[in-house]
């Protein structure tokens, strides 16, 4: 298997290990389920490569050096200028062009992966601008991180077969790199100290060979033999259990014809493409359709169908290291709605349900699903954010609507919805954390896709035949969609008077507590801020969050307060790019890189999110303004490079060409964000059908057309209102079975109350509160029979 005597590599146990960029500019995977693996690209090289699960990293970059033996050192990342296209729109087989920034060469690639084997392939040609192909010698330098970890790698050279190749493995994961063209030395070594950069960067040949680094960070490194091919030459990187298996797939796969395995992996995706609506007729000027529909698609498990990940990137990946095991790489359920609605508006319903058979297989037993999770489901953060408990249902629905036929019978989804409206009713309307993953309270946006949720998931129960479990969810939803206002939208407020507004919907409202009257009246922390600018007052930190009440159908696009509210949002907000308008998350956001354009590390500056563009031009459309949304469509497609891949941020500051920060281009943040290109896609449809694709129509037709109220006020737990409007009835919620003992007159008088159970673990009772007067008081405490023991609280709720 390896060499003897052992040459063991000094330097152990290596710098320590970090990942690479995230600005990617491709990611590609065949469709077969054979091969299990991805790659990413950036910088005219191969990043991380994911095997076998998408969410298991397994290299941080190979890419090549090249010298001339004696003085000259050039490595392709760093010094050459880079081309790379797609072969044909929505192929994710890239071709490179990368051409020395002094003039003295050109690497053209070509990157793909065996649809029948777990190999990424690269075809690649060296061509000599000066000199001739004799002057030069190329090396192939690859960084293993198997299994997300850089340190604990051991690598070592080796033959399959009589082959030779080079070696890596940790934890149950190895890789072999083989060549078409013979390798004429091998070396590998612990990085910084021993790797092949540090010896060709130093004596522009291979003076070490080492045959063994063990348990650190290493690099393995290769001289091709540049004659032999006539420049020419593939490269294959094959992955296994152990290094037998990778050694045996990199071998098969170099044994091919080459053009027939090109062929195979570019007519799968051809014939999916086929398939889909053609959304991009006329072809736009940068037309990111066909590129945003296969970056959804590449996303996906091969293992766990339906489970897509957030971005094959780790943002800011250069700056990190074993500590983040995750990066983008895992599963979070909004984003994966997001993605199954995409597939859902460019016509690929049969994609959309393996999404909602995913969701349906990870919720937890209690109807939520997790913050962010691994592919097998296991949760990775702990938060709690409501609205990814209702994004489900409204996938269900959404289906249910438009392709009933695929969906199938909704007994067969109802246990699922029932389980997850359950838990936003128990739980709801607050939210532990918002869509952003920070604060908890009250959030326009959760509150819009909780709402909604609940409308739908009350359609869902009546067409089975619950009609009383309809009933209440109805009735939450309309007691949670008349507060909105009362949670959310601030008045008289100093910015209110400098925006010249008489209110605007904030972007969080904290819980109520004893010392403010309202939650409007609280403070919420602002996350990825230093210490000292880490509070602020609810009503001072504003976010085009607010817009979900007009995607998700709450509220008109015409309301005086979503009109306010957008004043207030572009004055604090907006940011006018090279490719036109964009917008920050909130105000004081600090999820970005420093003012410098250092790395974001805990702290910094919240940049412009392309993402943002696309939900305002859905509001601009639902608002009668198809020119406008176009524009915004434009600002999304110009955010990107032309790799057609859509950033989550992009720098909104002088350009740092240093630190390739340039204005309106991405930043170091995840490129792609599958969420980003998912919108894209809808808005393409919702542009086409001159409507927003996804708005749930019940919303719609029960706030807007039928304005609907409640009759009553929702008392809980985790919501305890001190007071009431007169002429509402008070509604307890409650976690179990209990009699109610309350009183209108200050325990002079009592009565009973007991509560009924609504089959979503709430137990409910009316109190009629609708006929006191104002500034009358209700007094009531429990009793839980189950325990047999008195809550040892009163409460009261005061009549305004």
């Amino acid at each position: 298997m390896s060499d003897s005597p052992e040459r063991f590599a000094p330097g152990w146990p290596g710098i320590p290990p970090r990942w690479t960029s995230s600005a990617k500019t491709g990611v590609g995977s065949s469709l077969t389920l054979h091969s299990r693996v991805w790659f990413t690209i950036s910088h005219g090289i191969l990043d991380e490569v994911y095997y076998p699960r998408v969410d298991q990293a397994c290299t941080r970059d190979l890419g090549l050096i090249v010298t001339d033996g004696s003085s000259y050192f050039s490595e392709e990342k760093r010094h050459c200028k880079f081309e790379n296209l797609p072969i044909e729109p929505g192929i994710p087989v890239f071709e490179l062009n990368n051409i020395a920034r002094d003039g003295r060469y050109r690497i053209e690639k070509e990157i793909l992966t065996d649809p029948y084997r777990n190999v990424v392939l690269q075809r690649i040609r060296f061509h000599p601008i000066v000199g001739k192909l004799s002057d030069y010698r190329i090396y192939a330098l690859l960084a293993p991180h198997l299994a997300n970890f850089g340190y604990g790698n051991t690598g070592w050279l080796g033959d399959y077969k009589g082959v030779p190749m080079l070696f890596a493995e940790r934890a149950g994961t190895a890789l072999a790199l083989a060549c078409s063209v013979p390798w004429r030395k091998r070396s590998v070594g612990f990085v910084g100290y021993s790797d092949g950069w540090q010896d060709l960067s130093q004596n522009f040949q291979l003076t070490s060979d080492y045959t063994r680094a063990e348990n650190g960070n290493i690099a393995l490194t290769g001289e091709i033999d540049l004659a032999a091919g006539n420049g020419e030459f593939v490269l294959a990187l094959g992955f296994g259990g152990i290094w037998a298996e990778a050694g045996q797939q990199a071998l098969s796969t170099l044994l091919e014809d080459y053009s027939r395995i090109c062929e195979l992996y570019v007519r799968d995706w051809k014939n999916w493409q086929e398939k889909l609506l053609k959304l991009d007729e006329p072809q736009r000027e940068c037309d990111l359709y066909r590129a945003s529909m296969a970056v959804l698609r590449t996303h996906e498990s091969k293992d766990f169908l339906g489970g897509t990940i957030a971005s094959l990137s780790i943002p800011w990946g250069f700056n990190k290291g074993d500590e983040d095991l995750g990066g983008y790489h895992l599963v979070w359920p909004r984003d994966l709605v997001e993605a199954g609605s995409g597939f859902l508006a460019g016509g690929a319903p049969v994609d959309a349900l393996r999404v909602l058979r995913y969701l349906e297989a990870t919720q937890e037993a209690d109807g939520h699903w997790a913050q962010n999770m691994w592919l097998d489901g296991r949760p990775y953060w702990s938060g709690l954010q409501m609205d990814k408990t209702a994004f489900p249902v409204l996938l269900v629905d959404l289906l249910r609507r438009l392709v009933p036929q695929a969906l199938g019978p909704t007994e067969r989804w109802w246990p699922m919805v029932r389980k997850a409206a359950g838990f936003i009713v128990r739980n709801g309307p607050v939210t532990q954390q918002d869509r952003w993953e920070e604060d908890g309270g009250y959030s326009p946006f959760t509150l819009a896709v909780e709402v909604a949720a609940l409308l739908a998931a009350a359609d869902i129960a009546d067409l089975v035949h619950q009609s009383d479990t309809a009933t209440y969810l109805r009735d939450t939803a309309d007691n949670w969609n008349d507060n909105i206002e009362r949670w959310t939208y601030a008045t008289n407020t100093l910015l209110a008077k400098q925006i010249g507004v008489e209110g605007y919907y904030v972007r969080i409202a904290p819980l109520e507590i004893d010392a403010a009257a309202s939650p409007l009246q609280g403070f919420v922390p602002i996350k990825n801020r230093a210490p000292e600018a880490s509070v602020q007052e609810a009503s001072h930190v504003i976010s085009p969050d607010s817009l979900a009440l007009v995607r998700f159908g709450l509220r008109a696009p015409d309301d005086p307060r979503v009109l306010n509210t957008i004043k207030v949002i572009d004055a604090l907000l907006c940011v006018k790019l090279p490719q036109g308008p964009c917008w920050y998350r909130y105000n004081g956001d600090g999820y970005g890189e420093h003012e410098d354009g250092s790395a974001f590390d805990g702290t910094g500056i919240g940049r412009p999110w392309p993402l943002l563009a696309g939900e305002r031009a859905h509001y601009e459309l639902a608002a009668g303004r198809p020119a406008t949304a176009e524009v915004l469509l434009r600002v999304m497609e110009w955010s990107t490079w032309d790799s057609r891949l859509i950033p989550e941020q992009v720098w909104d500051a002088r350009d740092i060409p240093e630190l390739e920060l340039f204005i309106g281009k991405p930043t170091g943040s995840a490129c792609p964000l599958v969420w980003a290109h998912a919108e894209y896609i809808k808005l393409r449809r919702s542009l086409r059908e001159g409507r927003i694709f996804d708005q749930p129509p019940q919303t719609v037709h029960r706030y807007q057309v039928e304005k609907r109220t409640c009759t009553y006020f929702a008392w809980r737990y985790n919501n305890k209102p001190r007071s009431i409007p007169c002429g509402k009835i008070l509604r307890l919620d409650l976690p179990s079975r209990a009699m109610v003992h309350w009183s209108f007159d200050g325990w002079k008088t009592t009565q009973d109350s007991d509560t009924r159970d609504t089959g979503l673990g709430i137990h409910s009772v009316d109190l009629p509160t609708e006929k006191l007067r104002v500034g009358e008081d209700v007094t009531f405490t429990l009793y839980w029979p189950e325990s047999n023991r008195w809550d040892g609280t009163d409460f009261v709720v005061r009549i305004e």
